[in-house]
C-alpha cells in the first residue's frame, strides 16, 4: 500500500523485517523465502546482499533529502517506509531554527530537530543514520535535546522514541502541528518486546543505564543473555570470548564495550583487548592510528569477510 501524505510518502508492506531495525543498512540480508530470493538474485531481478537500504540512504543524501524512515511492526505484521518531502536547511529551516540559537545547537541536532518536527518522532537508529555516528553519541544528543525541552521522551530500552513539544513546533498544547502526524509512533509499538529477564535492573533516570539499555537492546537473545549473566569475578578469558563474539556483530569502542561489560575503560583494554589484539582474535578498524578517539575493533575473521 502506497500512500502519499502532504509531507511524505508512505509504503506500508506485509510483513514485519526478520532483520531488527537497528541492523536495518547493514551488511548482510535475512529473506523470508532464501530459495526465491536466490532465484531472483541469479536472475539479476533482486540483490540478496542486504545493502537496499544502504543505497536508498546514500542517494537521499546525496540528494539532500531527510534520511527514510523504517518501522517494523510485529504487532501489526507489517513494515513501514516514510520518505519525507524535505530538504535540510533550506531558508525556511534556518529561519525556524533561529529561534534555538540560544542553545547552541549543532549542524548534527539542528537536523535531528527538523525530522523530529516533519515526522513527528525521531529514534536512535533515526539519528545514527542521519548523522552518522554511534549509538551512544545519538543516545546522548537525544537526551540534550530532551533537556533542552525540545523532545519528550516514549518508551525504554530499544524501544525509546522521542516526539516534539510545543516549545519545538510553537503549539501550547504540545502536539504536532501537522496536519497528518505520523499515527504509527504515537504509542510504543506493540512489536517492542519487555526487556530480557537476564538484564540487570537499573535505576531510572541514569544517563549511563539509559546508554547501556541502547547498547544492550541491540544484542541478539544469545548475547544479550551472556553479558546479563556477566559477573565481576568472571575468568577473563570468558570475558574475552564474550569480547570476540560481540566483534563478530559489529564494531565495537572501548567506552562502548566498558559501559556494556560494567567494567573500566582501562580494565577492558589491558585485561581484554591487548590479550586478544595479540592472540588475532581482533583488529583495530584504524590501524594506523591506534590512540584515535574513533579507534574500535572487530573480530579478526570479520576482517576477512
Amino acid at each position: 500500500q502506497i500512500i502519499r501524505y502532504a509531507n511524505r510518502l508512505e509504503i506500508r508492506n506485509p510483513g514485519f523485517s526478520l532483520k531488527s531495525p537497528e541492523h536495518l543498512g547493514e551488511p548482510g540480508s535475512m529473506p523470508r523465502n532464501p530459495v526465491l530470493a536466490a532465484v531472483l538474485h541469479e536472475t539479476r531481478f533482486a540483490e540478496t546482499k542486504g545493502s537496499g537500504i544502504r543505497a536508498i540512504r546514500e542517494v537521499m543524501d546525496a540528494a539532500g533529502l531527510a534520511p527514510p524512515l523504517f518501522e517494523s511492526d510485529r504487532g501489526q505484521d507489517q513494515f513501514v517506509t516514510q520518505f519525507l518531502f524535505h530538504h535540510f536547511l533550506g531558508e525556511d529551516d534556518i529561519r525556524w531554527l533561529a529561534r534555538f540559537k540560544d542553545l547552541h545547537l549543532s549542524d548534527e541536532e539542528a537536523r535531528a530537530l527538523i525530522v523530529a518536527r516533519e515526522a513527528g518522532v525521531i529514534d536512535n537508529a533515526t539519528y545514527r543514520a542521519l548523522n552518522k555516528v554511534d549509538p551512544l553519541t545519538a543516545s546522548a544528543t537525544l537526551r540534550r535535546l530532551r533537556d533542552f525541552g525540545l523532545l519528550t521522551q516514549q518508551g525504554r530500552g530499544s524501544a525509546t522514541y522521542y516526539q516534539p513539544t510545543g516549545k519545538l513546533i510553537g503549539s501550547e498544547d504540545g502536539l504536532s502541528s501537522k496536519s497528518e502526524p505520523l499515527s504509527s509512533k504515537q504509542t510504543p509499538l506493540s512489536s517492542k518486546s519487555e526487556p530480557l529477564s537476564s538484564k540487570p535492573e537499573l535505576q531510572s533516570g541514569n544517563p549511563d543505564q539509559e546508554a547501556r539499555d541502547t547498547l544492550f537492546d541491540q544484542l541478539p537473545g544469545n548475547l544479550a543473555a551472556r553479558v546479563g549473566a556477566l559477573g565481576q569475578r568472571h575468568p577473563p578469558e570468558q570475558v574475552r570470548d564474550l569480547v570476540v563474539a560481540l566483534c563478530e556483530q559489529r564494531d565495537w569502542r572501548v567506552e562502548e564495550l566498558a559501559l556494556l561489560l560494567s567494567r573500566n575503560a582501562e580494565t577492558i583494554r589491558q585485561n581484554y583487548l591487548r590479550p586478544l589484539l595479540a592472540e588475532k582474535r581482533i583488529v583495530m578498524t584504524l590501524p594506523d592510528t591506534p590512540n584515535s578517539p574513533q579507534q574500535a575493533y572487530r573480530a579478526a575473521r570479520r576482517d576477512y569477510e
